[in-house]
């Protein structure tokens, strides 16, 4: 356990097992914990580093506003503060959109690159959903795309209790809730800015790597579940269109947390492209 001074804040990472190194790049609002059931069985085959993003968990959390480049040189000074000059790169949702970033602005960094339940811009159906969650959190959605929203009157949990829904099927969050609350109710103690999450939330919606993706260089693995509420599978089709010879995969019954849900087919997937 330990922090990394990047980019002018303090990033708290951890590092697990041996072997070529494998960063994992989390998504919204959520800390290491999102990778629990990954870490155990990633560290028995690489050099597996987890770490929060800027505005969770331990890492800082400057006021915003923030972007998914910006977060992407954090990913890439970890790795420089960690003396690793390549890596194969995973990440989910917001982080699928990190990684993208981050093979992009840091292509000689990048060695085979994982993208999980993202998307290259935010097409209307996801721009909908977001409206619809800030509505419900009491705030709306300005017509240049900010947010109108007073932090201090969302409680956390409300957060995660209109994203949950969203991200698992219901028989999932029937038998596993008091697990996941559990999970999120754990990232709490670290001290949980809702600035700093509608930070990272601004920045979902302004990324966009549509025009660019032809230049991503890494090996890449598209990986979605084929019924993800949160963002819709179709979203990886555009990407594994648009990225040279990059490889779709979509685990039946998959929801948005896939990799909570089912764990043993999205590691699998994952390490048998990283092997392959």
């Amino acid at each position: 356990m330990a922090t990394a001074p990047v980019n002018g804040i303090d990033i708290y990472y951890e590092e697990h097992g041996s072997g070529e190194p494998l960063l994992l790049i989390m998504g919204l609002a959520a800390d290491i914990n999102g990778w629990l059931f990954q870490v155990p069985e990633f560290s028995k085959h690489h050099r597996t580093i987890v770490f929060d993003n800027r505005g969770v968990g331990r890492s800082s959390k400057p006021a915003g506003p923030y972007t998914i480049q910006m977060m992407a040189d954090d990913a890439a000074g970890l790795l420089d503060h960690l003396g690793i000059e390549r890596a194969h790169v995973a990440g989910i949702s917001m982080g699928g959109m990190i990684s993208q970033e981050l093979a992009l602005r840091h292509p000689h960094k990048v060695a085979k690159l994982v993208l999980g339940c993202t998307y290259a811009f935010p097409d209307d159906s996801v721009a909908a959903l977001r409206n619809t969650l800030v509505g419900q959190l009491g705030g709306a959605v300005g017509g240049d795309g900010s947010l109108q929203i007073d932090p201090s009157k969302i409680d956390p949990m409300q957060l995660f209790g209109a994203l949950l829904p969203l991200s698992f099927s219901p028989s999932f969050l029937q038998n596993e809730l008091p697990k996941l609350m559990q999970v999120f109710a754990g990232a709490l103690q670290y001290g949980f800015s809702m600035e700093g999450v509608l930070a990272q939330v601004m920045a979902t919606s302004s990324h966009n790597t549509l025009e660019r993706l032809a230049q991503i260089q890494a090996p890449t693995l598209v990986l979605t579940g084929d019924c993800d509420q949160l963002i819709p599978a179709a979203c990886s089709d555009v990407l594994a269109e648009k990225i040279p010879g990059a490889k779709l995969r979509k685990l039946e019954g998959g929801s948005h947390g896939f990799n909570f849900e089912v764990p043993e087919q999205f590691n699998r997937a994952v390490l048998d492209f990283l092997a392959g």
